[in-house]
């Protein structure tokens, strides 16, 4: 069974020889843990590749992401890092005034001059190695997100709460570019396509679960319709407790998820939702990742098993590496992944 074959399978809760690897790396493991890196991957593949660089640049674009200072990003957001290797923070969002926003255009410019043969290209290439990997496309679809840059956090919630025209303008247009995005993705030979939106808090989810099925919920039902209808794959991730609206995600057509298992119950999940959707991770990179011993992230891995993996595919052996885990702790993931179940604490 080859890499492709392997998520397809898990993907559709077919048998698979063992769960699917996907290591997530922060940009400060490639500025400054490469070597650990490679012989990480040296030992345990990833299953997974991306399509390389296919958006252009946007006009509004400066600086560098992920270096100490302060950059722009594509729609005209100034961040500032405090880091190498970390995002940063929105400091200075273009529409706080929405006086603004009249006047406002996103930056269309990267998806008119966008490459989609790179894709094509990367598959081609892909699916003529001896062991093909599947190849999911990582978007910049996130409405949710995308209008906390723009419109900064404070003054978009309470948009939301009073549900005004300029709110509703906003999230049309971010909603519309997301849409034709995702409509050029759909034309590419990619296996999966992927958004994204941080939906909870630590114990639950930012909104309630009502207004987020009001405004927020008939989008994504939009992008998987588009992803499904050209026989790709649907994945899609949300940091915090999201317990809420697992069900809904389902009901729309996700494929796979991933969320921070540790701050739902990982248990109640399994019961309610296995079989129905593809758990894409996660291990605790609070806690368990930064500080826990390589005891405690066996310990976490076996719970995540023992909870969600039936053996019947659904589950993918994901877990996210920053500055702050040891390798040791990242290696010990994929280690507990390849050992029997009774092996483990």
């Amino acid at each position: 069974m080859n890499c492709r074959e392997r998520v397809t399978a898990t993907l559709e809760f077919k048998t698979v020889d063992r769960a699917p690897r996907n290591l997530w790396c922060l940009a400060w493991v490639n500025m400054f843990a490469p070597e650990k890196l490679r012989s990480l991957l040296a030992d345990f593949p990833d299953d997974f590749i991306g399509p390389g660089s296919v958006l252009a640049k946007g006009d509004r674009a400066k600086g560098e992401p992920a270096k100490v200072g302060t950059y722009v990003d594509d729609w005209g957001c100034v961040w500032e890092c405090g880091q190498d290797g970390l995002a940063g923070e929105v400091k200075y969002p273009p529409l706080s005034d929405f006086s603004a926003l009249k006047a406002y255009k996103p930056p269309w410019e990267t998806l008119d001059k966008a490459d989609w043969d790179i894709a094509n290209y990367t598959q081609q290439q892909n699916l003529s190695s001896e062991s093909p990997k599947f190849l999911l496309a990582g978007t910049s679809v996130r409405p949710f997100e995308r209008m906390q840059f723009l419109r900064g956090t404070e003054n978009l919630f309470v948009d939301m709460a009073h549900g005004s025209t300029e709110f509703l303008k906003l999230l049309e247009m971010v909603h519309e570019f997301f849409l034709r995005e995702l409509e050029g993705w759909s034309k590419t030979n990619v296996d999966a396509i992927s958004f994204m939106d941080d939906w909870g808090s630590q114990t639950s989810l930012l909104i309630s679960p009502e207004m987020w099925r009001q405004y927020f919920k008939p989008l994504y039902k939009t992008y998987c319709e588009i992803i499904r209808s050209s026989g790709k794959k649907v994945f899609m991730h949300s940091d915090g407790n999201i317990f809420s609206i697992y069900e809904d995600l389902i009901e729309i057509g996700v494929d796979a998820i991933n969320s921070q298992l540790f701050c739902m119950d990982i248990e109640q999940i399994g019961r309610k939702f296995k079989g129905q959707i593809t758990f894409w991770g996660e291990i605790d990179r609070q806690r368990i990742l930064p500080f826990g011993s390589v005891d405690d992230v066996y310990k976490a891995v076996g719970r995540v098993r023992r909870a969600l993996d039936n053996g019947r595919g659904g589950v993918i052996a994901q877990c996210e590496w920053g500055s702050a885990n040891p390798v040791e702790n990242i290696r010990a993931v994929f280690e507990a992944w390849n050992m029997p179940i009774d092996q483990l604490p």
